[in-house]
């Protein structure tokens, strides 16, 4: 006889169905087309696959090489604007379809959405913009703007579709997250990604929960992914995991974009202020800056070396979001949403896992193993530089549908008194300190040896320029004999360096 008290065991059904009906799935498989297609037309030349990608151009600049923005609208700007277009409908509006919605009124939203996403891209390629400001920012802004003046019309809300866009996004960027980016700073970036992300999350949903006493845990947990890791792609994953809401992810990426802008001014300038070395500072960027895009501005700022150690360890953090969001579903669905008497199944925890991680995950995997030893560094770059404009493409029609979905009020609303904003700014200094220990730790040289990350993208080194040593002779000596010496000392350099002649006559 069964005891009476029996514990509920939660079950939401999983069902073969949702391989071609539910969002996370259809988000893997046209990231999956985009990225075999890609590959196809890269490996075998045969086609050119190629998005519409806006080059930077000038508007008040007073520069020596002024670029109008009309100068790029060539013929083959409009053959990659209509070819972006078309396999940006088609397969989102194949996954509309697949979901039983209606893509007679998807199809003209979302040309409108893919209107305003043009204008994102036109005016975040501006120079000066460009410096400062990435195109999220630009698109978050426009659709602010809209959503909080005009309003968004009916017409348009079936193309807002945030989730779906990002998710394939995330799968496309799977494919430059490599795991040999692990091998590239070794230890060192596996300490101040993989050890101090943890221990932020833990530390910001402890503040969260107990000391701030906030009542929705989706969005600590939320905006906790979102600072230790990578801003958005990691609230996208950590929110689906969670159950998060749609104004509790829109509310996260929010915050975490202002304080990204602001952290991406300020912090190279701190870092220049307190003498701290290249390879010391580039780390602490990629480790606290949110955005990927913005770890790179960030990094670049400070120098090459510093642009290359902040890229490498943001590449590393980037890997941990798919174990975060597995370890997010199973936290939340054996602890958090389970309620007294109640059981939890493995189906549960599966069903809750967003499944567009697994997309990411593979895509990593076929990149790093299979491509990356098959075809090469050379080809694995150049597939990555044509799936990088897709996934701007996926993350600038995301963005863009944040800012229509939000509205000025409902974030006042949700910040619950401030403690939305208490939560970020203490969890995102104590991400800063605990990374500065630890860069300061493995990267200061006191107690490890510092790494060398020169070429460590693969490309040949470039020839040095070393200035011929003059000859000890009067200066109307040296000025009748400059071409013989240039010429004489120009055999006499290393192999791998050039003289100063010939590169002024290379430039």
């Amino acid at each position: 006889m069964e005891p009476k008290n029996k514990p509920e065991v939660i079950r939401n059904r999983t069902t073969i169905s949702d391989l071609w009906k539910k969002e996370d799935w259809l988000a893997v498989w046209i990231g999956v087309v985009l990225i075999v297609v890609a590959a196809i037309a890269v490996i075998s030349k045969a086609f050119d696959f190629t998005a519409l990608n806006f080059s930077k151009w000038h508007l008040w600049e007073d520069v020596p090489e002024k670029a109008s923005l009309a100068a790029q609208m060539s013929g083959v700007f409009w053959t990659k604007l209509a070819r972006t277009f078309l396999i940006l409908a088609f397969l989102f509006g194949v996954g509309i379809k697949l979901q039983g919605e209606r893509v007679t009124k998807f199809l003209p939203a979302f040309l409108g959405l893919f209107v305003l996403a043009i204008i994102v891209r036109i005016v975040s390629a501006e120079f000066t913009f460009n410096r400062y400001l990435e195109w999220a920012f630009w698109a978050l802004i426009i659709g602010l703007l809209i959503s909080n003046t005009v309003g968004v019309p009916k017409w348009l809300k079936p193309a807002i579709r945030t989730e779906f866009y990002i998710k394939t996004g995330l799968v496309v960027m799977g494919f430059s997250v490599l795991f040999s980016n692990i091998a590239k700073f070794g230890l060192y970036g596996l300490g101040i990604a993989w050890i101090v992300t943890p221990i932020v999350i833990i530390f910001m949903w402890w503040l969260g929960t107990r000391i701030l006493k906030m009542d929705n845990k989706p969005l600590v947990i939320t905006l906790a992914s979102a600072t230790s890791v990578c801003g958005t792609s990691a609230a996208i994953a950590t929110g689906a995991a969670a159950k998060a809401k749609k104004e509790d992810l829109s509310l996260a990426i929010s915050i975490s974009i202002i304080f990204t802008i602001l952290m991406m001014v300020f912090e190279p300038m701190i870092i220049r202020w307190v003498g701290m070395s290249q390879i010391m500072g580039g780390s602490l960027i990629g480790g606290t800056v949110d955005s990927t895009g913005a770890v790179v501005l960030a990094g670049s700022a400070l120098g090459e070396e510093a642009e290359q150690a902040a890229v490498l360890v943001k590449s590393i953090q980037n890997i941990l979001i798919g174990f975060i969001a597995f370890f997010v579903a199973l936290f939340f669905a054996t602890k958090v949403d389970r309620q007294n008497g109640q059981r939890v199944g493995a189906n549960e925890i599966w069903y809750r896992f967003p499944k567009f991680i697994i997309g990411f995950f593979a895509a990593s995997l076929v990149a790093s193993f299979i491509i990356l030893p098959v075809y090469g560094s050379e080809n694995v770059g150049a597939i990555n530089k044509v799936l990088d404009q897709y996934k701007n493409w996926a993350f600038v029609l995301a963005f863009t549908s944040i800012g229509l979905d939000t509205n000025f009020r409902e974030i006042i609303r949700k910040m619950q008194g401030g403690k939305v904003l208490w939560l970020y700014v203490i969890g995102q200094l104590f991400n800063i300190a605990l990374t500065f220990f630890a860069v300061w730790f493995l990267l200061s040289g006191r107690f490890f040896p510092i790494p060398q990350l020169d070429n460590y993208s693969g490309k040949k080194a470039e020839p040095k320029v070393v200035e011929a040593p003059a000859p000890a002779k009067t200066a109307a000596a040296n000025t009748v004999a400059a071409g013989n010496a240039a010429a004489a000392n120009a055999t006499a350099l290393p192999a791998n360096t050039i003289s100063l002649e010939q590169a002024m006559k290379a430039d």
